[in-house]
């Protein structure tokens, strides 16, 4: 107790941050009586906030194991060392912020820092998407980019996202975040930080975004839609309280499609994300208010954006009322809009590798290449060659020549002018998902995810899986297992990947931001005519099953 006390008065005395400094001073005085107290103070300095390829992400507060100025402060000092012994004395750093609790305290403190290192920073407006920072990057030539959010997050984090450009990096990292070496390297210099507030930050040296930047990010992605005339389809759109309902109109009427109707009441930022209890749109009942609204006012389709825009969800009708997409079906549309638009540049598709494999079948059968890539969009932006690239957690890169990222407000604009152009031949999405199920065989996905109390749990539950392995899934004998820690066409990673005689997959690792267990389902059904979608179902409701059975984890969902 005595040292921790220390070290909590320690940090305190140097956080430049008056209301951060007198909650943890109250914290420090309730500790002495108050168990409860001591805990929570035992849990905000269990460590600094670790710095890795995301960046920093956590709950805003007080201590060195939280998000706020002083963690930034110091983050950004190592930050600035890396780019003055990588790049030089004369780097410039785009900086950007959306509209979570703390995001414009960090984002000042920052650019103050980068300016204090004799660096040049490049603010953008604050509370904009991320896919604008990680367009400003590339189109500025800078050398790096901040972005502070935490995406999709619960309400109480916020984060820190590390992108490299210019000079600090090779051409197929250019504007992506950063990867191994750079995070480790970064990280050393933020431990040999001095403290907060002995680290210089200055005002001279930050320039203010010429809004013609984000001009012209709305006008490349309106660009995605090329017909002259106005669409007729009927977009439903919410942005889930994030930064990105007023970005995402713009983008919807400048590409020619003006029948938008946001969901007024997550259409504004709200740090609390008062209207859903987890702000992102995968999780069920997010979509609820957009799809009655949908309903009401008979639209084509619902468009979802997390939090900082950049993952896109969709939902369209169907004979059994309202669905949403999965991010694998999402995928395989826009990976075969890409394949089909020989106007783009690049000539591969890649995907995670817990993604489906069909996109691999889709550039296959158009006579371009495939890569699969570890998760992240930090290894699927940096393909060289790339044309499309995505993850089954509702990530797309329809653009990499000019937004090496993610970028939800892409997406919306590439799936709402192929819904558009779908309708106009009497077709759905629907329709063309089932026309690639014959082509290529019906390629259904499904996660079951395991929460922990014990993260020992997960590392136990990987190695048990190691020592007896699986031989059977549904029946099939599993005929091939791959483990990624073993490295091979990959980096090392801890996943494991089961491959059956039928064709199923099953891809097992932990988590890298939450205390889960993923797990991965895909089933291969070959089709002709009718599409076996129940069959599919049934068959994956089977493999999960017997993996819940197998791992004996509790809070599967």
């Amino acid at each position: 107790m005595t040292d921790l006390v220390a070290r909590a008065r320690r940090w305190r005395d140097h956080d430049p941050d008056p209301v951060t400094r007198a909650e943890l001073d109250a914290l420090i005085t309730a500790a002495a009586a108050d168990p409860r107290a001591r805990a929570e103070l035992a849990d905000r300095f269990a460590g600094p906030l670790q710095f890795g390829t995301a960046g920093l992400r956590g709950p805003v507060g007080a201590g060195e194991s939280r998000m706020n100025v002083a963690v930034v402060t110091r983050a950004t000092a190592g930050l600035a060392h890396y780019l003055r012994d990588v790049v030089g004395p004369d780097a410039r750093v785009v900086l950007g912020c959306d509209a979570r609790r703390g995001s414009s305290a960090f984002a000042e403190a920052a650019a103050g820092v980068l300016a204090g290192a004799g660096l040049g920073v490049l603010a953008l407006p604050q509370r904009l998407p991320t896919p604008v920072t990680a367009y400003a990057i590339r189109a500025t030539g800078a050398d790096a980019a901040v972005m502070i959010t935490a995406s999709h997050n619960p309400a109480a984090d916020n984060g820190y996202k590390v992108y490299l450009g210019g000079r600090a990096t090779d051409v197929d990292g250019a504007g992506v975040q950063i990867v191994p070496p750079a995070d480790a390297e970064i990280a050393a210099r933020i431990a040999a930080a001095p403290a907060a507030d002995r680290i210089r930050r200055a005002a001279a040296g930050i320039t203010a975004a010429d809004p013609a930047l984000l001009e012209d990010y709305l006008d490349r992605v309106a660009g995605y839609r090329d017909a002259r005339t106005p669409a007729r389809v009927r977009v439903v759109l919410t942005a889930l309280h994030g930064v990105g309902g007023a970005v995402a109109v713009r983008a919807l009427h400048r590409a020619g499609i003006p029948d938008v109707h946001p969901v007024v009441e997550q259409f504004d930022p709200d740090p609390d994300f008062p209207s859903v209890p987890f702000p992102n749109p995968e999780e069920p009942g997010a979509l609820d208010l957009a799809v009655r609204q949908a309903e009401r006012i008979g639209a084509d389709v619902v468009i979802a954006l997390d939090p900082d825009a950049d993952r896109c969800s969709a939902a369209v009708p169907s004979a059994a009322g309202w669905r949403q997409l999965t991010g694998d079906e999402i995928g395989a549309l826009l990976g075969q809009q890409a394949a089909a638009d020989d106007r783009r540049d690049g000539d591969t598709l890649a995907a995670s590798v817990v993604s489906s494999r069909l996109l691999g079948r889709i550039a296959a059968a158009h006579g371009l290449r495939s890569a699969v890539t570890l998760t992240g969009f930090k290894w699927i932006a940096r393909v060289p060659g790339l044309r499309f690239g995505y993850e089954e957690a509702i990530g797309y890169c329809t653009d990499p020549a000019a937004v090496r990222d993610k970028d939800g407000i892409g997406a919306m604009i590439r799936l709402v002018t192929l819904v558009d152009e779908l309708a106009a031949g009497g077709r759905t999405v629907l329709d063309l998902l089932d026309e690639l199920a014959r082509r290529h065989g019906l390629h259904a996905t499904a996660a079951r995810n395991f929460r922990v109390s014990d993260v020992a749990d997960i590392a136990a539950t990987m190695a048990l899986l190691r020592a007896r392995g699986i031989a059977t899934l549904a029946g099939s004998p599993v005929t091939a297992t791959r483990d990624l820690a073993d490295g091979g066409p990959l980096p090392p990673t801890d996943a494991l990947i089961y491959l059956t005689a039928a064709g199923d997959r099953l891809i097992v690792r932990p988590s890298g931001t939450e205390p889960k267990l993923k797990c991965y389902l895909e089933a291969v059904l070959p089709c002709s005519g009718r599409v076996p979608h129940a069959a599919a179902a049934d068959r994956l409701a089977e493999i999960g099953d017997e993996v819940t059975a197998l791992l004996g984890l509790g809070g599967a969902g």
